[in-house]
């Protein structure tokens, strides 16, 4: 059987000696002759007991203290120190030994700055809390720090030394540096108002939209493949909007917001939960976007806790992002969201504004016309002699009618064309024989547009809905197509990737109420050779110049 390992700490004392010869034929015992050689014995060995005489036993145990204490603060992940009111560093622990000299002297300096504020303060009753004061340390433009003081104060009250804990706060501050960062792109991308962006159309915000979109995901966040998609609540469906480094096999994905069949996008859509997906090999919802992907990053975009899109990342490298990168895309997400959300907003305020303005200016213009039309027209009646003022008559009669069929059209907004009634019709060699397709839902816009442009000799077919588009692209050829962004079944974008795919050179011109694009149909299909877009209401001539441009453009020469 083995024997206990007992360590005697004998000091020259007799009774010690005496003790550890009685001892030895029943425990191996080790004997020390003073108390910094049974330190070191305790520091290489286990000992199952220690002996010593009473008056070595309290500066043994205080020496056993310190040096557990000191062991305990050399494995600290911070660096400890002790500095005087003069700046000398009394004592380290070996962290902090580890630090270069300049984090020594910055140290060393605070310590100096907060000894001063301590010795400054009034002594703190003695059931006060051990006072403290914390202090951003920077290094230099590449390391940060942070230290926290507290004062060793003597019992006369006296503050005699500074006891700091410090530790690396780099990459914490780089954490908060690139969230200001976002922070303040996601400030960029919602700053919609200003008088900038009050003078471009709806088509042109949105392509402003995608450039800081774009810009800043690439020099912020380091994505240099992502797509932006929305949901159509009414569909279900996820409408591309926005697309960077993706080759067009995975634009042309259709997804919806489902979990199971849809890829990764339709599964976040349908859970509102962000997903990383390390290697893109090994998980059976990835569905094929980047060429030689490795990893992805998807997360929902949320407007007031609903989850109205997803943003992706792809990147050639596997297990590419981290939580870190998680945590920054739905934080700019939100702002996609949120910026996305105010262009729809401003578009809509935008058209009820106009059709108030126009019912308004209807109702207090109605009284006033009618009095011109019936005093015009008795006046000519009583003037039928007087040809030259029954002419003047007659025609301040039907410019007033004229007037009031005008604020109808206009009250009518986006199912109107402005002017229609009083076309001049002229040999038109780029309109005459071509053959439109106009594709839009309001019976009353389809029939104006299609009668303007047989007056000008085109041979019109007209559809409404994008199914029967479909169906006519599909049957026979066209020059020019005019649709509606917003079927009740199909999307604008949709209809101009049909015609695009019946014949590439196939020029189509998107129309919509007021700039309304809930799908973003304008952006995708601009962003692909788009000819021209429409907002309704719309001029005549505005009808005819963009369907001559359009028709020029692709026509060969």
């Amino acid at each position: 059987m083995e024997h206990p390992k007992i360590l005697v700490l004998s000091g020259g004392s007799g009774a010690s000696e005496a003790l550890a010869e009685c001892l030895r034929h029943r425990a191996d015992v080790v004997e020390a002759a003073s108390i910094d050689d049974a330190i070191a014995l305790l520091r290489r060995g286990d000992f199952a007991a220690v002996l010593s005489d009473a008056g070595d036993f309290l500066p043994l145990e205080r020496a056993l203290v310190s040096q557990q204490a000191t062991l305990i603060l050399n494995n600290l992940g911070e660096g400890v120190c002790i500095v005087d009111g003069e700046g000398r560093c009394n004592w380290m622990n070996r962290r902090m030994a580890a630090w270069p000299p300049r984090v020594h002297e910055t140290v060393r300096r605070a310590c100096q700055e907060a000894f001063a504020f301590f010795s400054a303060q009034p002594p703190a009753p003695p059931d006060a809390p051990p006072r403290s004061r914390r202090y951003p340390l920077n290094i230099d433009d590449q390391q940060f720090m942070e230290m926290v003081c507290s004062p060793v104060v003597s019992p006369t009250g006296q503050v005699v030394q500074i006891a700091s804990v410090v530790w690396d706060a780099t990459a914490s501050r780089r954490l908060q540096q690139k969230l200001d960062a976002i922070d303040g792109a996601g400030a960029e991308l919602v700053r919609l108002e200003s008088e900038a962006i009050s003078r471009l159309n709806v088509a042109e915000r949105l392509k402003l939209l995608e450039d800081h979109i774009i810009r800043y995901a690439r020099d912020l966040l380091h994505f240099d493949h992502f797509s932006i998609r929305v949901l159509d609540h009414r569909t279900q469906k996820l409408e591309l909007v926005i697309s960077y480094g993706l080759p067009p096999e995975a634009r042309e994905l259709e997804l919806y917001a489902r979990p199971e069949g849809n890829g990764i996008s339709g599964y976040v859509a349908a859970t509102g939960r962000s997903y990383i997906c390390p290697d893109v090999e090994r998980d059976h919802r990835y569905m094929p976007g980047l060429e030689h992907a490795r990893s992805s990053l998807t997360v929902p975009l949320f407007l007031h806790d609903k989850v109205v899109g997803v943003f992706n990342i792809e990147s050639h490298h596997r297990a590419a992002f981290n939580e870190d990168d998680r945590q920054f895309a739905e934080i700019f997400g939100r702002y996609v969201a949120i910026a996305l959300s105010i262009l729809n907003l401003l578009v809509v305020e935008r058209a009820t504004v106009m059709h108030k303005v126009a019912d308004d200016v209807c109702a207090d213009a109605a009284g006033p016309l009618n009095d011109i039309v019936s005093d015009a027209v008795r006046l000519a009646e009583e003037y039928l002699g007087n040809e030259e003022l029954h002419r003047d008559l007659t025609q301040i009669a039907e410019n007033a009618r004229r007037v009031q069929r005008l604020l109808h059209q206009a009250a009518a907004g986006p199912h109107a064309v402005l002017g229609s009634d009083s076309v001049k019709v002229e040999e038109d060699p780029v309109i005459r024989g071509c053959r439109v397709l106009v594709v839009d839902d309001d019976p009353i816009l389809r029939t104006a547009i299609s009668d303007i442009l047989r007056k000008f000799r085109a041979v019109v077919s007209v559809v409404s809905s994008g199914a029967e588009a479909i169906r006519a692209l599909a049957r026979q050829d066209f020059d020019l197509v005019l649709s509606d962004i917003r079927m009740p079944d199909h999307s604008g974008y949709e209809i101009y990737t049909a015609a695009r795919r019946r014949s590439p050179p196939l020029p189509v011109v998107l129309m919509t109420g007021f700039g309304y694009d809930p799908q973003h149909s304008i952006m995708r299909a601009s962003e692909e050779g788009l000819e021209g877009i429409l907002y309704k209401p719309f001029k005549v001539q505005q009808l005819l110049d963009t369907v001559r441009k359009a028709l020029t453009a692709r026509r060969p020469a």
